[in-house]
């Protein structure tokens, strides 16, 4: 994120903040929806999220990275990638949290940021730094605790952790704006969801104008809950860095525990808490070491502009004024 202007960080903050914070409660929507099963859900969620977000670019009128992006092979397969793990991802949740599995799905999301980070060692060649590394550990440990106490390993936690953090990373090399990403991915999404409703319809199977028109109103909005957190997810992904996104949908997993716990009433044995123990206490030291890292990163910064400011335009020390000089010791 070095050299972009304090506005874009800003403004990819603020993104991040609204996206974290909606997926949080989204939880509360999907039950919402039934009778309509998961699959049948998420179909929904992609055929209507085309039509939201195309409106929002006639709206706004950007239509000229289109053909851009139609002309890069490269890019086309990588949002056709984004496509395939933000679906994934989508439908998994959705089954999570009407089977009643809202913590497991938080727990997700609390290991994502570890996950994240793997990555970038992996994929990306970063470089841990000796905390990092130990937050990973405590990370995989937590992961042994709940496979121990749930007598298998928590898949559904592992498989939103990957897909979404390969979701991520994909949108990163995009590098695509938040509603244009959405709208590449919407389209791609949009046939084979809009087959198997028309599948599922002639089979009189559907939901969609079976259960009135308030289910029917329900399943459209779920087109508006899909796009704009993902809006504003990409629009935060091509200004921050995946070290910053993964601090911030801490927001997330805490909204989802608290409403899984105190709202959908889900139980919480010893060892689930224990595993859930270790994740924040990795998740501590993660957060520890990025403040303590922002903070030694801004001193350095200010004091290389301070020594910059004693230059002239030619990089040669300024000469000192008569009373800077009687001022010296």
């Amino acid at each position: 994120m070095t050299g972009k202007p304090a506005a874009e960080r800003r403004t990819g903050l603020l993104n991040g903040f609204a996206a974290y914070g909606m997926w949080g409660l989204v939880p509360l929507f999907w039950p919402l929806l039934k009778p309509a099963g998961a699959v049948e859900i998420l179909a929904h969620r992609m055929v209507w999220s085309l039509f939201f977000v195309a409106a929002a670019l006639l709206l706004v009128r950007r239509w000229a990275w289109l053909g851009e992006l139609l002309r890069q092979p490269r890019r086309l397969a990588l949002v056709t990638v984004a496509a395939a793990v933000i679906t994934v991802n989508w439908g998994v949740y959705i089954w999570a949290v009407n089977s009643g599995h809202v913590v497991e799905a938080s727990l997700g999301y609390f290991i994502n940021p570890l996950v994240t980070i793997a990555m970038g060692v992996l994929l990306l060649k970063e470089r841990l730094r000796p905390a990092q590394w130990a937050a990973v550990g405590v990370g995989a440990a937590a992961v042994v605790v709940l496979t121990v106490g749930y007598g298998q390993p928590p898949w559904i936690s592992l498989c939103l952790a990957l897909s979404f953090a390969t979701y991520g990373l994909v949108k990163k090399k995009v590098n695509l704006g938040g509603v244009e990403s959405l709208a590449a991915e919407s389209a791609i999404q949009f046939l084979p969801a809009l087959v198997y409703l028309v599948w599922l319809s002639t089979r009189g199977d559907g939901t969609f104008g079976a259960e009135g028109a308030g289910h029917a109103l329900l399943l459209v909005a779920a087109g508006i809950v899909t796009a704009l957190p993902l809006a504003c997810f990409g629009a935060a992904a091509i200004r921050v860095p995946l070290s910053t996104l993964g601090l911030l949908q801490y927001m997330t997993p805490v909204l989802q525990f608290l409403l899984g716990v105190l709202y959908f009433k889900e139980a919480m044995p010893p060892e689930r808490w224990a595993g859930f123990a270790l994740v924040w206490l990795a998740l501590a030291v993660l957060t520890w070491d990025a403040l303590r890292t922002a903070r030694r990163t801004a001193r350095t910064l200010a004091a290389d502009r301070a020594r910059h400011a004693e230059r002239g335009p030619e990089g040669v020390p300024t000469a000192p004024e008569p009373d800077a000089v009687k001022a010296r010791p």
